[in-house]
């Protein structure tokens, strides 16, 4: 059974642009416990993801992608000039984790978070929770629906 999530990018470091440029990446850096746990227990592959550009103006999901490798070290955690090292992580002991994902589809109308606000049937979204500050974040299907028609984009063409 698909889950569906929203990941958080900054614009100015990892655009939706550059995900559709490169065509897949590995989702690294991220050092929350609970945020790994997902990545590492509960991600899986055909899993849709709203990418979420944040630290912008305005924030915004800006496109569909999709879980193409399922939980597996973070690299980055024991390379010992990544910015995203810890000497406690090791190749046989990976303390953090990241999954690979690819661009599926850009929103034909960014999805601003100021709209999602206003939206009665996405009260419940963790996004718009005060608080809530997680990089990777579970969402219901049919938020992720709501969010995908407000976008321009039909779900059924998702699945």
């Amino acid at each position: 059974m698909v889950k569906y999530w929203l990941m958080k990018s900054e614009l100015d470091v990892y655009p939706y642009s550059q995900l559709v440029a490169d065509g897949e990446t590995h989702w690294d850096g991220v050092r929350n416990y609970q945020a790994r746990n997902m990545m590492r227990d509960e991600m899986k592959i055909g899993d849709l993801i709203l990418f979420y550009h944040s630290n912008c103006k305005p924030p915004h999901v800006a496109g569909i992608a999709k879980v193409c490798r399922e939980g597996y070290g973070d690299f980055t955690s024991w390379d010992s000039s990544s910015k995203y090292f810890d000497e406690k992580s090791t190749p046989d002991n990976p303390r953090w984790f990241m999954v690979d994902i690819e661009p599926v589809s850009e929103l034909e109308n960014m999805v601003a978070l100021d709209a999602v606000r206003q939206e009665e049937q996405l009260e419940d979204m963790l996004l718009i929770r005060r608080g809530q500050r997680l990089s990777i974040q579970p969402v219901q299907e049919h938020e992720f629906q709501h969010i995908c028609a407000m976008g321009g984009i039909d779900f059924s063409q998702l699945k």
